[in-house]
């Protein structure tokens, strides 16, 4: 069989993934079997394959194609989510271009757009995890705004709703004035700013020229001021006791109120309460009964209410009210200051803490026992550090504000009567039949409700992910979901800990009374050389399919894994592919070297063909014992290099030399066959981390016809000797000292050379795999040391080979007593140093103590030396 000099991956790949299709291998339905189930966490729909989704999606593909040959109905359920904030940010984008405002458009029109858009752009990063290998139950995929999944959504809304955990009201929210919209806690990221710092004098009502100062980092807010707290204990303000002051430029008088919550500490020790636009200044605005007065337009402009600056945006009028703050004498001074900002996780603008009537859902209650589940390892987390942070969220947790001011996304279920009275219902159908009852109005009709303009948070359909793909929150006792669920691994980053994984596990207890998965792999963040997280925006993330292109899908898959240990970040570097091709290779030219021998049945078997056979059997148990303790342990990284190792080193570096026949000589048949199977047991092993060069060679080391690797069982680990992998472990270390002495003395490999062993020797049981190995011409064991020979110890065992065969005895005892002469010298100029007391005296211990180190090695060496030029008779 001809075998290609060189290994292609590109035409290999996309035959295998073709045929794997073909053969509906990735399909799963209920069986008798034991399930293992993962749902991948669902890339928006806007999204392209990113350094992240390669890792993230190569680890799901490890762990399910693992499960596949350990003989479970491997299901690994693929998807998209809607990603509301993301979509119709695009979505609007795409209109404007096009000439066309949001504005212009019904709801029935901006939405037909979305959909338009989402099939012609949605999924592409799905059909890219293709080329990575994604083994995933394609005809599975799911949809968050597919009718079940935003049905399922629905109906839980209106169940949360009748059990009073959904609630309707005004709240201080994080505004992005960008997307239009509130976010939750969660969406928002804190960055360090360097802002300024304004010392703003207010002038007491009724004084001439009596004044407060208050410091600020948002002099545009004191528009929107209606009170001027100090601590109550605070002796400097003691005589503003009741008194008013007067807002700079607008000259609104506000009282001076007294609260413990002020920091005496920080700026004056005098805090302007703005009640609108911070929530520290909210909460004391209801506690001391204040107006509340918001400024901002939702797109973070002035409105009237602001009097000054109407229709700027609000960063425009921090700089043009400090110019009118400094005209007017209200700046004392502005000093530099760096504070936290919350900026969107979606869109990147500063928010904006916003008073708007919004949903929420109460999260204490269901907090509880999702904690409990993840403290008590019901659910076991990857690496478990991040319990400590998961119980930190959980046991503060807030409210989840699960409305948003958009279009795309599933519309809450809640109708309005001109009356005011709400009524949540799943259908406008249904809505209208409670509202009648409850007004006792049989002749209202639909137009005499309205229902909510807003639609749920991404994530209220997100967490019910596990269930809602198997149709379990409409169908609670189908096939699908009773055998599937709860799923078993989840692999995801820990930036969505509490985003998603919490509250996938709240949803799982409260509709399945089930966790949804048992195991939480936490993976790291891709970073670049420099240790940057990798983003468009910095331009150091590669592009997937370049590298799958250039290094091929399992060479990119073996280079993020070899570093990727959980919730550790993978310091991605191009090197790390190009190892991954080169292990590719490595594997291809063992195929060619195999395939390449010719066996002859009337052979014997040789000693150190069987002595190897042995070995490494034992050596491949021992690593399959160790890559299952591995897996158990979610260590990939740690499975993946002793896989490594075992194939380039033991099978490669040392089986394969030790039973090769000699150039252009027949094999053995049964050291053909032993090598033929411990080959395709190697690629067994492998197949989970390279699907598609497995495959291909498991074909090409013997004829299967239909069969495919991914379906054989995974080699199990049996029962071995350990011993005889001490004993190879002292005969490969005596290979290689015999190849140091023949690079040192110059002795040609293809000359045979004597061996003389003195000593027990436990690796004796390979002494014919050391001669052959060394290119032994006669191995002999001896009592006492041979003179004219160069030697090495290893253990306790010691090895010659004497020095008569081709060694230039003059030109060796001259290399000799050239290297004496120098550590002679090296010792005298150590001895000097030491036997000055000076030195001794002022050095630093650990110097002194690295001196008398090198004394000890030179006299060491010169004791070596010595005895070797009397071994020549010197």
């Amino acid at each position: 069989m001809e075998i290609a000099a060189k290994y292609d991956p590109s035409g290999i790949e996309e035959k295998w993934y073709q045929h794997w299709l073909n053969k509906n291998y990735f399909r799963s339905v209920p069986d008798e079997r034991e399930p293992y189930t993962i749902v991948i966490p669902p890339p928006n729909v806007t999204g392209v394959l990113h350094m992240g989704h390669m890792l993230n999606n190569t680890i799901q593909d490890v762990l399910v194609r693992r499960a596949r040959m350990q003989g479970k109905n491997a299901c690994w359920l693929p998807g998209t989510d809607h990603a509301s904030i993301a979509t119709e940010a695009k979505v609007v984008a795409k209109l404007k271009e096009q000439g066309i405002e949001k504005s212009s458009l019904t709801r029935d029109e901006f939405l037909a757009h979305a959909w338009e858009w989402k099939e012609k752009h949605g999924g592409i990063i799905l059909e890219q995890l293709k080329k990575l290998g994604a083994s995933c139950d394609w005809e599975r995929t799911k949809f968050t705004m597919d009718q079940d999944l935003y049905q399922s959504v629905i109906d839980v809304f209106v169940d949360l709703y009748n059990k009073g955990l959904i609630y309707r009201g005004v709240r201080m929210v994080n505004w992005d004035p960008q997307a239009l919209t509130a976010l939750s806690d969660e969406e928002v990221i804190y960055k360090e700013v360097k802002s300024k710092l304004y010392y703003l004098r207010y002038r007491v009502e009724g004084t001439a020229d009596e004044w407060v100062t208050i410091a600020t980092t948002r002099p545009e807010t004191i528009l929107g001021d209606t009170a001027v707290c100090v601590h109550p204990e605070d002796e400097r303000f003691r005589h503003l006791k009741g008194k008013r002051v007067l807002v700079p430029l607008i000259k609104r008088s506000i009282p001076v109120i007294e609260d413990e919550y002020v920091d005496r500490e920080f700026g004056t020790g005098c805090l302007k309460i703005t009640p609108a636009h911070d929530i520290n200044d909210y909460t004391i605005g209801l506690k001391y009964n204040l107006e509340s007065i918001d400024i901002f337009n939702d797109n973070g402009t002035l409105n009237e209410k602001a009097l000054l600056y109407i229709g700027m945006d609000r960063f425009e009028v921090r700089e043009k009210i400090t110019e009118d703050l400094l005209n007017h004498g209200h700046i004392l001074k502005i000093e530099d200051y760096v504070n936290n900002v919350g900026f969107s996780e979606r869109t990147d603008a500063v928010i904006e803490p916003k008073l708007s009537v919004q949903w929420f859902l109460k999260m204490e209650e269901m907090a509880k026992p999702a904690l409990e589940v993840v403290m008590n390892d019901t659910v076991k987390f990857h690496p478990e550090k991040f319990k400590n942070t998961y119980r930190h969220w959980m046991e503060n947790v807030r409210d989840w504000c699960i409305s948003r001011q958009l279009w795309w996304g599933q519309r809450i279920p809640a109708y309005y009567l001109s009356t005011g009275e709400v009524i949540v219902a799943a259908s406008a159908e249904e809505a209208l039949a409670k509202a009648r009852e409850i007004s006792k109005n049989p002749g209202l009709t639909a137009s005499d409700l309205r229902q909510d303009e807003d639609v749920l948070d991404t994530w209220f359909s997100s967490w019910l992910w596990p269930i809602s793909v198997f149709d379990g929150i409409r169908n609670p006792e189908n096939p699908d979901i009773k055998y599937y669920y709860p799923t078993n691994d989840l692999v995801t980053a820990p930036e969505i800990l509490f985003f998603w994984v919490a509250r996938m596990i709240m949803a799982g207890l409260e509709y399945r009374n089930e966790i949804p998965f048992k195991n939480v792999y936490l993976t790291g963040i891709v970073r670049d050389k420099l240790g940057r997280k990798m983003s468009k925006s910095l331009g150091n993330s590669p592009d997937p399919l370049g590298l799958i292109e250039k290094f091929g899908a399992d060479g990119v898959r073996v280079g993020m894994l070899l570093t990727s240990p959980a919730g550790n970040d993978l310091p991605f570097d191009e090197s790390l592919c190009e190892q991954g091709r080169n292990f590719s290779n490595k594997i291809w030219n063992a195929l060619r070297l195999v395939k390449g021998w010719q066996a002859d049945s009337t052979l014997e078997q040789p000693q150190y063909a069987a002595a190897a056979i042995e070995w490494f059997d034992a050596k491949l148990n021992s690593s399959l014992a160790l890559i299952e303790d591995n897996f158990a342990k979610y260590r990939l990284s740690d499975a993946l290099m002793t896989a490594y190792k075992l194939v380039w080193d033991d099978f490669c570096s040392w089986y394969l030399e030790m039973v090769k026949p000699a150039y252009q000589q027949p094999i053995d048949s049964k050291t053909l066959a032993a090598s033929v199977g411990f080959f395709e047991k190697l690629m067994q092993v492998l197949h989970p981390f390279m699907p598609f060069i497995t495959e291909e060679i498991w074909h090409l080391l013997n004829s299967r016809g239909e069969e495919s690797i991914m379906l054989s069982p995974m080699p199990a680990a049996g029962d071995y000797n350990p011993e005889l992998l001490n004993w190879f472990e002292q005969a490969s270390e005596a290979v290689i000292g015999i190849r140091n002495i023949r690079k040192d003395k110059n002795l040609p490999f293809k000359d045979k050379v004597d061996l003389m062993i003195k000593g027990e020797n436990p690796a004796k049981y390979f002494d014919e795999v050391v001669a052959k190995l060394g290119n032994i011409s006669s191995l002999t064991y001896v009592e006492t040391k041979p003179a004219a020979s160069a030697g090495f110890v290893v253990k306790a065992t010691e090895y010659y080979i004497p020095l008569g065969q081709g060694v230039d005895l003059e030109a060796e005892k001259e290399k000799l007593m050239k290297e004496l002469e120098y550590t002679q010298g090296f010792l005298a100029s150590v001895e000097k140093k030491l036997n000055n007391e000076k030195f001794v005296s002022n050095a630093k211990p650990e110097v002194v103590e690295n001196e008398r180190q090198k004394q000890a090695d030179a006299i060491g060496r010169m004791e070596i030396l010595k005895a070797a030029l009397s071994d020549l008779g010197i």
